[in-house]
Parts: C-alpha cells; structure tokens; sequence
C-alpha cells in the first residue's frame, strides 16, 4: 500500500525501475550542482553576500525539484537559469539600477504573474504571439552573454581604452588557470563524462592554488554561515514597486522566463515519453519562482542538465526528489565552496554560453524581415551588455520591417504592444 502511494505521487508507472530513477537522480545532480557556486558569484556581483547567495540557491533549487517531483511527476530538475541570472545581475541591478532588494521583489512578482500564465491558457497565447525567430535570438543572445561575461571574470579579455576590449595578460596566473580549465571542461564535455563541468571547477580550483593564483579564503563556521543569511532572507523590497522601471523589469523578466521554460520543458516531457506531464511541471516551476525571490535567488528554471538524468534512465518525478535531497547535503559543503576563485568559475560560463549559442541552428535567415530583428538582438545584447536592450532593438524592429514590407497583419497585436513598451522605456530612460 505505502509502494502504492508513493507510485502515484510520483508518477511511477509499471515498468518504471526505482533503481534507474535513484541513480538518474544523483547523475543530474552531479551534473547540476555546479550552478551553486556559479549562481552565487553571479548573484555576488549584484551585491549579495556570497555564501548567503549559496544558501538561497541551494534552497531555491530543494523546493523547485520537490515541487517537480510531486507537482510534476517528471525527472526534471530545477535550479536557477544560466542567462536569467545575468538577466537578473547585469540587467536589472546594473543597467536598470535597481537594488537586489528591489531586484528580488522582481522576481517574485514575475513568478506571480508566471503562475497565472501556467495556470491558464495564457501561457499559449503569449508563446504564440512572439515569433520563434525573436525566441532564438533572445536564447543566442543570452549566450553570447554569458559568454563575454565568462571571458571577462576569467580575464582572458579586458578593457582597453582604445579598443574597448583586447586579450588579456597570460603572463597572469589565473588567466593560465582560466585557460586550462576551459580546456578541461571542454574536453570532458565533449567525451560526455558525468559531472564534467563540476570536476572542471574542482581541478580549476586546486591549480590555482598550486599556481598562487587565489589566496586562501577566510574559514567560515556553519553556525555563522546561516547567521549571515538573516541578511538575504526575505529581504524583498516594495520600495521601487511604484516606479515604470520596476514594471518594465517584472514585464521583460516574465517573457524571458516563459519563453525559455516552456521551451524546455516540452523539450523535456517529449524525451521521457510523457508529454501528458508538461502543464503539471509548467505548474510546479512557476510556483517555485514565487519563493525563488523570498530565498534570495534569481528566476528558477527546468535544467538543460536534466538531459543526463533522462539519460541515466530518470522518467518520474522520483528522479527530481533524490536530486533535491542531495542538493540538501550540499549545506555542509558551503564553507569549502566559498575556496572557489572566478578562475575556476568562469571557463564554464563559457562553455555554457556555447551550448546557449546551438539555439542559431533553429533560425532561417532567408526571410530578412524575421532573421534581421532576431540578429540584431544576438549582437545588441553582449554588445549593450544588456539583456533589456538587446531585446528592445529586435521587438522595435521586427513591426516596423513588416510594415515596410507590406506584411503589417503578420504581426500580432500583442508584438505590437510589446514594441510600444520598449520605446516606452527608451523615452523614459532619455528623460531621466
């Protein structure tokens, strides 16, 4: 009876082995596990406490696979999004200039807005309404992103003032460590060893401290370490809720997060065989991002990781609940993580911003009226450093190349809104 009960609360169906699903879960764990440390620096450079932001991520990412698990019955597992993370950081605190605090209100009044959308049909009408092409170039251009980011933390290309940016110095100790580990975590990713990227940043790690590249961090006891998180933890700010800016960020925020996991989370129910699963796990990740700002993390989303767990034989929601329990044991690795140096860190933001990239070959560039507004936002975004930006010059260009086309009526009427808004926001930043 107990087997029973758990079977059906987690998806299980006859055939369904516990054995593959217990492994698959501690394989998209391992494979995963990395966007602790990587997230919390992102998340650092917006202001946060660096071993709060881990915490905040770790819980964000327990209640997400818990929800999947039981909500969504699917092997999927959540954490928060490569690329929405940099959203969050560069977009919204920097270009927007928001506070993190203001910046997690953001988040929880788009998982909000994202959990009505799920929860309805509108979820459908927004998809349909913004062109694949714009829907790949926002993907390619968040890679391209995350990319320069990657390049820039690990020092491989600085600022020139001539040229605005040239090659780094490597001459430098860690820029030899960036290297290095690019070169690793390309070739395991390649030979598609599980857990590449993580050991990736494990040798990163242990070489620059043999090159003298880092110097030792500060120890940091566990019972202070969740003292420090007082200071992430519910501290939401309505402080900016009145303002145009704050509504635009909660606007962007909200197409960045439906399009890109409504994507993948097609994707994913497809390969399990399970299509049937898609609306409950659309549910259970947009619940999660309603606590995702309350815990102190960017936007959550169905990992691309998920992929090795499916691999490994995950198909229920089982898989999910072992990942969670074992993102829950992460909490005593927190002080080790903190050891962690950008050099070690950055080579995988560049590998992941190449496999962001793939999403160029879903694009036909024959048609200029649908391929140019899509490239201008791949290049406008790492060019602006903004992902606002970037989005705003392809969403202004796409109904006013139709038109000139004579093809006005292959436009929504909700694009052109969309398009009204962003030179909204152009005009609003120009009289500030």
């Amino acid at each position: 009876m107990r087997q029973g009960f758990w079977r059906n609360r987690l998806g299980l169906r006859p055939g369904d082995s516990w054995k593959k699903e217990l492994i698959a879960g501690a394989v998209a764990y391992f494979s995963v596990v990395y966007i602790v440390m990587v997230n919390a620096n992102i998340l650092h450079d917006a202001g946060m406490p660096l071993k709060a932001a881990m915490i905040g991520t770790i819980l964000a990412s327990i209640v997400g696979c818990l929800l999947m698990a039981f909500g969504g019955k699917s092997p999927i597992i959540v954490v928060p999004g490569m690329g929405i993370n940099a959203f969050f950081t560069y977009t919204l605190v920097h270009s927007m200039r928001l506070s993190w605090q203001e910046a997690l209100m953001v988040v929880t009044v788009t998982g909000v807005l994202f959990t009505i959308v799920a929860f309805t049909s509108l979820y459908r009408i927004i998809s349909e309404a913004i062109p694949h092409h714009l829907q790949h170039g926002i993907t390619v251009g968040i890679g391209l992103f995350l990319t320069f980011i990657g390049l820039q933390k690990s020092q491989i290309v600085i600022a020139h003032q001539t040229t605005f940016v040239t090659i780094g110095h490597f001459s430098d100790p860690s820029v030899i460590v960036s290297c290095i580990t690019l070169l690793l975590a390309l070739i395991l990713f390649i030979r598609n060893v599980q857990g590449g990227l993580l050991i990736a940043i494990l040798a990163g790690t242990g070489l620059a401290y043999l090159l003298g590249a880092v110097k030792p961090v500060q120890q940091t006891e566990s019972g202070r370490l969740f003292e420090s998180y007082g200071t992430l933890f519910g501290q939401l700010s309505w402080s900016g809720i009145g303002s145009l800016v704050f509504w635009i960020a909660v606007f962007l925020l909200l197409l960045i997060v439906v399009f890109e996991n409504i994507g993948l989370i097609a994707a994913q129910t497809r390969m399990i065989g399970r299509p049937g699963n898609f609306r409950g796990s659309l549910r259970a990740l947009a619940l999660t991002n309603i606590v995702a700002g309350v815990f102190g993390s960017s936007p959550m989303v169905a990992s691309a990781e998920t992929s090795a767990g499916i691999a490994a034989g995950g198909r229920t929601g089982l898989t999910a609940l072992v990942s969670g329990a074992l993102f829950g044991a992460t909490f005593f690795f927190i002080p080790l993580l903190a050891y962690i140096p950008d050099s070690a860190i950055a080579p995988v933001l560049i590998v992941i911003g190449g496999l962001i990239v793939q999403n160029v070959k879903e694009m036909d560039f024959s048609d200029m009226t649908e391929a140019f507004p899509a490239f201008l936002i791949m290049v406008m975004i790492p060019f602006t450093y903004s992902i606002v930006d970037g989005m705003a010059f392809g969403f202004i260009a796409y109904p006013l190349v139709k038109i000139a086309r004579g093809k006005s009526r292959d436009v929504s009427p909700v694009l052109y809104i969309i398009a009204a808004l962003f030179v909204v926001n152009f005009v609003v930043h120009a009289l500030l």
